[in-house]
């Protein structure tokens, strides 16, 4: 009997060498990918002009594409959200609730085995690699708290760990398994030499936002001026894009930094307010919050000037349109400077 296996599929080495080292030993594997709304590799990289040269794919097919297995994408957007709202286990270094994510995937896993009659579950994890989901304190609680128990299987680190009911059912050689630890990348750089893979997501790297600071204390900012912990999958993405600037509690810009963030920016100008440069080249600029009164538009317009061609000239020509896409064409002189404190990160 072949015995049935899904790896949880983020796109990197990890995820990759767990499961090629069960597939070797005859498993049939399948991957699943959680789609959260906050990994959406290519993105940006497909926006910056800066990042152009960079690989512009999904690196979840990709794994699956190398090791030949079918890949399951399941849309986890609304049901995240709680995960990130309220972690119980707290945030990481910035936004992060990367133990409650971990719990909340492997949870997910757990219910897609049962309903898909497969075995058991692989994840890439490495003890000591993660300073809040991957210690030797916490990969206990992700597998007793996602109700998978001794159903989920770290290839990479198994020799650490007690033996799981695929090692002592003997559907999987413990020998074969690794006992990797820390936070040094080198023996899953050498493993991955060893099975021929030569091209992979760089061995450091991750695609949450939510690890990076940057992205934490613009999402921050979110919440606090609105007042509530929400957010769409429309804030997810205007939140990695322009630069963000708050001249008032009630309102913030989000203004374009060269042409491809315009032409994205421009996507959503009919469900916001915004404003565009007329005599001068410049950027596209959003509004997020309340209707502005004429002076709080004036304000924004000089802002969106500064940023343009026109910065240095005594009147630039601007278009505004409010949430009606009713037009006001405004002659403004540019922002001489932008207060330090209306900058968010």
């Amino acid at each position: 009997m072949t015995r049935k296996a899904v790896a949880l599929i983020s796109g990197g080495l990890d995820s990759l060498l767990a499961a090629k080292l069960i597939q070797d030993q005859g498993i049939q594997v399948e991957g699943i990918n959680f789609y959260t709304g906050f990994c959406v590799e290519g993105h940006t990289h497909a926006i910056r002009k800066r990042d152009r040269d960079k690989i512009k794919r999904n690196n979840a097919l990709w794994v699956a594409e190398q090791l030949g297995i079918k890949l399951h994408i399941v849309d986890i957007v609304e049901e995240y959200k709680d995960v990130v709202i309220n972690p119980k286990h707290g945030y990481g270094a910035n936004l992060n609730p990367c133990l409650d994510c971990k719990i909340f995937m492997v949870k997910k896993a757990h219910a897609w085995i049962r309903q898909n009659h497969f075995d058991f579950i692989i994840t890439g994890e490495v003890m000591g690699q993660r300073p809040m989901s991957q210690r030797k304190k916490t990969l206990p609680v992700v597998a007793a708290e996602s109700g998978a128990h001794d159903l989920l299987l770290r290839p990479l680190c198994a020799h650490n760990l007690p033996q799981t009911k695929p090692e002592k059912e003997g559907w999987v050689d413990r020998d074969q398994l690794m006992g990797i630890t820390g936070r040094s990348r080198k023996p899953q750089m050498a493993l991955a030499k060893q099975f021929g893979f030569e091209d992979y997501a760089q061995p450091a790297g991750g695609c949450c936002f939510l690890t990076d600071q940057n992205y934490a204390v613009r999402l921050q900012d979110l919440w606090d001026n609105r007042g509530h912990k929400t957010y769409e999958l429309d804030d997810i993405m205007l939140l990695k894009v322009g630069r963000h600037i708050r001249p008032s509690k009630s309102f913030k810009l989000i203004i374009a930094r060269e042409e491809g963030e315009t032409r994205f920016l421009s996507g959503y100008k009919k469900q916001f307010q915004s404003i565009k440069t007329v005599s001068h080249a410049g950027p596209m600029t959003l509004i997020e919050g309340d209707q502005l009164d004429q002076q709080q538009i004036e304000l924004a317009c000089a802002i969106t000037a500064r940023f343009s061609k026109g910065r240095d000239q005594d009147s630039v020509e601007v278009e505004f349109s409010d949430q009606d896409q009713n037009l006001q064409q405004i002659h403004i002189r540019p922002l001489a400077e932008i207060a330090p404190e209306w900058y968010i990160t």
